[in-house]
């Protein structure tokens, strides 16, 4: 705490009570330990010291300081003055307020703001069945260590500097040889931007791509990041139906809401499950490329296909795709690196890299360095190699105890692929929101389906579960407790409608 900053301020706004300097700093201090500036256990500097700042005499100093002790705001040891802990000063302020009657008004929210809704599901915890949360335990930890300290041992003086407003070089080029190995997307390094996550790169695309007024379209249900990214670009979301097959527009959607944007998880559709079909992703392709409409892939846990063949990204299906590509390391390692990426449409690679370089920040050039080393050294195909064998243990482990224990009340959905499934209520009376509400009584914490619409009601109930960070051999004991909250709530909704 800069006392003399503070002392300066306060003897400022009181200038004009004509006190003389040591009950200016009593008052100041005392002031400043009753509101909380400051705080218990702070440690007030030397009578010495502070007198030679302000430029008082040391006795002045001594004076405040003996004052504020027989009062009880500050105690003194062989080390000197410390200021004792006392009632929030929270409490007292609200009470003067009170005693004047109404507050003035506050700054809040804008509207748009106030307009987000609440993101589903505590996201920052990691009970069963928290969906979006990776094996942790699995990641290998001591090999990333010594990744990142090579790249900060081997930084130069210039990478110190802001970094390259796309991302670093070597990072780029590493993501565009994986994305047409793995992932069939088309693209070289000038197409890639870095990001800070999935978040960040629907930010960055509705900002980019679309102004204010456009038309987007979401999955509906679909998924709350993207949503919130649309309103908070002004953009006007248009929810289009999703069903087994993924996202379903209709001839009249096209006709009477024509969109800019069109954002979609055709690999594991964001909460249902979906997988988009060959024969919509190229419908999907083609009518967007005649609407002089951009879709966005949200490709963000495609890494992970339990059953059957590997499906290739919607952006490398025909030639020119209109697609902005989107991928995450949050899922495939560890939702603290905040690293994620958009492939661009060539057309649109010169033009992004200079809105990027006029608007973004850039820097975390270590962790980039790191995660260039990670692709190249074929550390992370071996990572996902085993991911895949163990989430695909733990899905079947989880679908075993859904169909035996729920499988009279519920049907599975989306367990081919990613790092979750959806379970869907066979009675769309049973009020998922409350089993989800029951459920995180227990410790279990399931996002119901319909807090995820988009527009209206979905027709979609029913709960999502996250497995990848649940153990198979716990997924029998957790089923059974989720199966109790399911099956009462199901009675309930069946008494209830006679």
């Amino acid at each position: 705490m800069d006392l003399a900053l503070l002392i300066s301020g306060y003897t400022a706004q009181n200038s004009h009570r004509g006190w003389p300097r040591q009950r200016l700093l009593h008052e100041c201090l005392r002031a400043a330990i009753r509101d909380g500036t400051l705080a218990a256990g702070t440690r007030l500097a030397a009578s010495r010291a502070l007198a030679e700042e302000l430029g008082l005499a040391r006795n002045t100093v001594l004076y405040a300081y003996e004052q504020l002790a027989s009062e009880g705001f500050v105690s003194t040891d062989r080390r000197g003055t410390v200021v004792a802990a006392l009632a929030p000063a929270a409490a007292q302020r609200d009470g003067r307020a009170a005693g004047r009657g109404a507050a003035a008004p506050q700054p809040g929210l804008s509207q748009r703001a106030q307009s987000l809704r609440p993101v589903p599901g505590p996201a920052d915890r990691m009970n069963a069945f928290v969906p979006g949360v990776p094996a942790l335990d699995q990641f290998p930890l001591t090999l990333w260590r010594r990744m990142l300290e090579r790249a900060l041992r081997g930084m130069t003086v210039a990478q110190l500097n802001y970094g390259d407003q796309a991302g670093e070089p070597l990072l780029r080029a590493a993501i565009a040889d994986h994305l047409r190995a793995a992932r069939g997307v088309v693209c070289d390094a000038s197409q890639v931007f870095i990001t800070d996550g999935s978040q960040s790169s629907l930010d960055v695309c509705v900002q980019a791509l679309a102004d204010a007024g456009d038309t987007i379209w979401i999955e509906n249900p679909g998924y709350g990041g993207a949503l919130a990214a649309s309103r908070a670009a002004g953009l006007v979301v248009a929810g289009i139906d999703v069903d087994d097959d993924g996202i379903a527009p209709t001839a009249q959607d096209w006709l009477l809401r024509p969109p800019r944007l069109i954002y979609t998880t055709p690999s594991h559709q964001y909460p249902v499950g979906s997988v988009l079909s060959l024969r919509r992703r190229l419908a999907l392709i083609e009518a967007a490329r005649a609407a002089g409409a951009l879709i966005i892939e949200d490709d963000y846990d495609s890494e992970f296909r339990h059953d059957g063949a590997p499906l290739s990204a919607m952006q490398g299906l025909a030639p020119d795709a209109p697609v902005a590509y989107l991928g995450t390391f949050s899922k495939t390692m560890f939702p603290s690196l905040r690293l994620g990426f958009v492939v661009v449409p060539a057309a649109l690679a010169e033009p992004f890299a200079r809105m990027r370089a006029q608007s973004f920040a850039r820097g975390r050039v270590a962790e980039q360095l790191a995660l260039a080393e990670f692709l190249r050294s074929g550390q992370f195909a071996l990572h996902l190699r085993r991911m895949r064998r163990l989430y695909r243990q733990r899905r079947d482990a989880l679908v075993a105890a859904l169909e035996q224990h729920m499988g009279s009340v519920a049907t599975v959905h989306g367990a081919s692929a990613g790092m979750h499934l959806s379970l869907r209520f066979n009675d769309a009376r049973i009020d998922d929101v409350a089993v989800s509400r029951q459920a995180m009584e227990h410790g279990i914490a399931v996002n119901a389906l319909s807090r995820h619409d988009t527009q209206g009601d979905s027709g979609w109930k029913g709960l999502m579960l996250g497995y990848a960070q649940v153990p198979a051999e716990q997924m029998e004991e957790l089923v059974k407790q989720l199966a109790a909250v399911v099956h009462l709530a199901a009675y309930a909704a069946n008494r209830s409608s006679h």
